[in-house]
């Protein structure tokens, strides 16, 4: 038995009507769209201050840059919240096969930064299709999910659920990109819980993730067989032993709590933070965006983009509960666990309480491709909002 009840059919092959689009415009969650448009305003706000002195003679390139992906993602936002659900659910098989397709074409084609493939050159938009992979790879779990109904608790769904999932995970991981591969790990484990999978199903496979993990981390290394990179190791390292190297692995820590602790309740605005300004802080756009922001706007600036974030996960739950059927309120779930995953480790690690990954704060750090990933991920949102609030409407007329 799932863990909620849903305002529509619990079957998983109907096939439903489609809502007229008037009652779509009608049952959109304003509230979650508001506070979407707080948080990517505050962050072009965050990048104008932050970026005015990294481009010589162009101190507006990187907002202007972040604005036109605000805009296409926009766009997308505006289609996935017009586009009925239930067309991801019968399509699962080749949103899962085309995402698979995506990350492989990185190792063919993709171009090294750092030791990472991560990327696709399209000459126009450096694409980075783990971004996208993140909506996709929850779309598709969710699909195959609702596929089996009643099967879902049965311990060959929960097997071959995680065996899909692993195929992305794997393909992500060795990138090497361990921060995506977290968050795809993050949100199996919220499409499971949201789709009724046992207790006991998630302790067992908890338990072998956490044998897992000890495997890599020290058994592995210990026998001479290292599966992370040195550069990944040391920001575990640095993690555990923030004062260990400060000129060397730990530098980024901790000119980032530096940084953070800079800003104190008003910040020191664009012009007075020597942290940002003076390159003090590497990545201060992307990686360590809320270090820079914090110290420019303190305790107060901080405190309102982390304020729009907790209304944006609330709204997302709330959809959750929502939402006409189980695969709706899978994808919410997944959508919105994965979001929040993000934005802890993100945040926290320029304090650090969180090791050092990699992952970009959503709607905030400078990117394309998150940027458009996770505003297309509102609009699924939206839509799953409006169908469901449009399944109760109907039900009741």
């Amino acid at each position: 038995m799932a863990v909620l009840e849903y305002s529509g059919s619990k079957k998983a092959g109907v096939r439903r009507e489609g809502l007229p689009l008037a009652d779509v415009v009608r049952q959109i969650d304003w509230i979650l769209l508001l506070a979407v448009g707080g948080v990517v305003a505050t962050g072009l706000w965050a990048i104008e201050g932050i970026t005015r002195h990294d481009v010589a003679f162009n101190a507006h390139y990187y907002l202007y840059r972040q604005a036109v992906y605000a805009g296409a993602g926009a766009v997308g936002l505006i289609v996935a919240a017009l586009v009925d659900p239930d067309l991801y659910r019968r399509s699962w098989r080749w949103i899962f096969g085309g995402t698979i397709a995506a990350i492989v074409l990185v190792y063919l084609q993709g171009q090294a930064v750092r030791g990472s493939k991560r990327w696709v050159d399209l000459g126009f938009f450096k694409l980075q299709p783990s971004e996208f992979g993140k909506l996709l790879f929850v779309v598709a779990l969710a699909g195959f999910i609702a596929e089996r109904g009643r099967r879902v608790q049965e311990a060959n769904t929960l097997l071959t659920t995680i065996g899909l999932a692993a195929i992305p995970i794997g393909l992500v991981f060795l990138q090497p990109d361990i921060g995506t591969a977290l968050v795809y790990m993050a949100a199996l484990v919220a499409v499971l819980f949201v789709a009724g999978t046992r207790w006991t199903h998630l302790a067992l496979s908890g338990a072998v993730t956490l044998v897992g993990i000890v495997g890599i981390l020290w058994l592995l290394p210990a026998v001479g067989v290292h599966v992370l990179k040195p550069y990944q190791q040391d920001r575990l390292t640095g993690f555990t032993h923030p004062t260990s190297d400060p000129a060397g692995s730990t530098y980024n820590i901790n000119q980032s709590i530096v940084a953070v602790a800079a800003g104190q309740f008003h910040g020191r605005g664009p012009e007075g933070s020597t942290q940002t300004n003076l390159n003090f802080l590497p990545e201060h756009a992307t990686d360590f965006v809320f270090a820079s922001y914090s110290e420019q706007r303190g305790f107060v600036g901080g405190s309102l983009l982390l304020g729009l974030y907790l209304l944006i996960v609330w709204r997302g739950l709330r959809i959750v509960t929502v939402a006409r059927d189980l695969f709706s309120a899978v994808v919410a779930g997944g959508i919105v666990f994965a979001l929040l995953f993000q934005i802890f480790v993100n945040v926290g690690m320029t304090m650090g309480i969180a090791p050092i990954t990699g992952i970009p704060l959503p709607f905030v750090s400078v990117g394309g491709s998150s940027m458009i990933a996770n505003l297309c991920a509102m609009g699924v949102l939206l839509a799953i909002h409006a169908r469901g609030r449009g399944a109760r409407v109907s039900r009741r007329r």
